[in-house]
């Protein structure tokens, strides 16, 4: 929805207008600036304090397994799954393989069922607006993609609840489960329901992922190696063509969506899911050598391994005390008055998390499915490791992009799905699926996962027994972060630059834009025109997931 300004704003922070707050995750303002109809600066506002790192501090270290899955409504089991294993690294417990397949099982169910989830109800309705009416099959987008009524739509919304059933027979419960613990998962399933999770995971493979969404099985489509396969793919067969990937990639290209969007094409994977043999007892410098979706960092063209200790979060434009520069350990979460904020340059509650590449330098990155896949297609990995070069070919042949980065969302779909299915298949019922670990009173603890927004990432000390500081990065932060002290922008402020804005009262490119790194935050966008100032739309990105 677009609200025109009768009395447009100044561009000075103290107007900066605040979103109503729309959801458990917060809000997030984007002021753009638009000249000749392009987008040439662009701030994003993260417009709530959470606190949830003050609210830890001095808690009971299991705290952290209870508070810090109400940071996100969705994505729930993420937070939990980071969260306990920065517990497991703090107390140096010892996990049974069942205990790593099934969190293995529930973090990759929560991002199956986000994938079809966020692209039917929050991206692909932007297709039906009136911008692209002069496209030939603008009527077939509408037909499949309008919302709650359109074919597609209505099919994959619906669908999209099956792979989280399988969390609950596990986890007890979606959202907000709190099974995973210290030295395991706290459930006991039975022949019955691991037959029942394999029925629901087909049953979703059979009538969305295959029939709805490829066309083809989920085989022929892990064939597609490099940006052309999936070319030649969309016209192997009148299948393939229309189902909705193929549609969409059609429509896609027609509307424009692989020239803009691209950002700094620099990326972070922290990794996720891990081998139950070689991660059975979790510390901080085993855990890149045992993750199946690999860790690492992706900057101007070079592949460099994750280390956690070179992630820093700078506060210089953050409405924290001081403009330091710390790693999460060491991290300081000192609000202070907004307005007082405002006059010290800073404009937004978001820290700008950063990676440093020790004689290379401190580097904004984008996280996400994107990023995922591009980490995926670093050579050297082990036999049980992904591999899969297909998006370091799109980013180095045609480029990153709104389009890019939506198809290494969906491309996640079938790749999870595979996994999933040889992890039933993995549990053992009569072997056990916890061992009951010391209490530590001291130590320190790092978990991460990869959450379908991107790398989601603990970190706690311990101390006397009690949580002496605990600070969690989340994938939005890393997208979503501002300028640090250098005045580099975050990822997402880079990614709308050179956005073409062709109805600046109705600026759907910007939509597209931040709709594709889905941030768990509701989006209002502010555009103003670069030459007089003048407030020219307030564009809402719907309700975030």
């Amino acid at each position: 929805m677009v609200n025109i300004i009768e009395n447009p704003a100044t561009l000075t922070g103290r107007d900066l207008r605040i979103s109503p707050l729309g959801r458990v995750e917060g809000d997030l303002d984007l002021r753009v600036t638009i000249r000749d109809g392009v987008v040439t600066s662009a701030w994003t506002e993260a417009s709530m304090f959470r606190g949830f790192e003050i609210i830890l501090k001095g808690k009971d270290p299991q705290a952290g397994l209870i508070v810090t899955p109400r940071i996100c409504g969705i994505c729930g089991g993420s937070h939990l799954t980071k969260a306990v294993y920065a517990l497991d690294t703090a107390w140096q417990t010892e996990l049974p393989p069942n205990a790593t397949l099934i969190r293995n099982i529930a973090q990759a169910c929560e991002t199956l069922q986000s994938i079809p989830r966020w692209f039917y109800a929050l991206f692909a309705i932007d297709l039906t607006n009136k911008k692209y009416a002069h496209l030939p099959e603008y009527d077939e987008a509408v037909r499949r993609f309008a919302p709650f009524v359109g074919t597609s739509y209505e099919h994959g919304v619906t669908l999209s609840n099956k792979p989280v059933e399988i969390y609950a027979i596990f986890g007890g419960q979606w959202p907000h489960s709190s099974f995973m613990i210290p030295g395991g998962v706290m459930c006991a399933p039975t022949l019955a329901d691991v037959t029942r999770a394999i029925a629901i995971l087909e049953y979703w493979k059979d009538e969305w992922l295959e029939k709805k969404w490829l066309g083809c099985s989920v085989d022929r489509w892990l064939q597609n190696k490099s940006w052309a396969d999936v070319m030649e793919w969309m016209h192997e067969n009148e299948r393939h063509y229309n189902s909705d990937c193929g549609f969409f990639l059609r429509f896609a290209m027609a509307a424009g969506l692989d020239k803009y969007g691209a950002g700094w094409n620099n990326y972070l994977a922290t990794g996720t899911y891990f081998h139950p043999e070689l991660y059975a007892r979790p510390t901080i410098e085993g855990r890149n050598a045992a993750l199946i979706a690999r860790s690492g960092v992706y900057v101007n063209g070079q592949f460099y391994d994750f280390d956690q200790a070179q992630v820093r979060e700078d506060v210089s434009h953050s409405f924290y005390e001081g403009n330091h520069v710390l790693h999460p350990f060491e991290g300081r979460t000192e609000p202070i008055d907004p307005e007082v904020g405002r006059r010290q340059g800073k404009y937004t509650w978001a820290k700008a998390p950063r990676y440093l590449i020790p004689g290379v330098g401190s580097h904004p990155l984008e996280a996400g499915p994107l990023a995922r896949q591009v980490i995926a297609g670093r050579p050297g990995a082990a036999d049980w490791q992904d591999y899969d070069p297909l998006f370091l070919d799109a980013v180095t042949t045609v480029g990153p992009s709104v389009l890019v980065r939506v198809m290494a969302r969906m491309h996640e779909a079938p790749k999870y799905y595979k996994l999933v299915r040889k992890w039933l298949d993995q549990i053992n019922l009569h072997e056990k699926f916890y061992i009951k670990p010391k209490e530590l009173p001291e130590g320190r603890g790092f978990g991460s996962t990869e959450a379908a927004r991107g790398s989601l990432s603990d970190w706690i000390v311990l101390k006397d027994g009690k949580i002496e500081n605990y600070q969690v990065i989340t994938p939005t932060a890393w997208n979503i972060g501002p300028r640090d002290s250098r005045e580099v922008n975050g990822p997402m402020e880079q990614a709308f630059l050179g956005a073409p804005i062709a109805d600046p009262n109705d600026p759907v490119e910007l939509g597209h834009v931040a709709r594709s790194y889905d941030s768990c935050l509701v989006c209002t966008v502010h555009a103003y025109d670069e030459k007089t100032g003048k407030e020219l739309a307030r564009f809402r990105i719907g309700e975030g997931a």
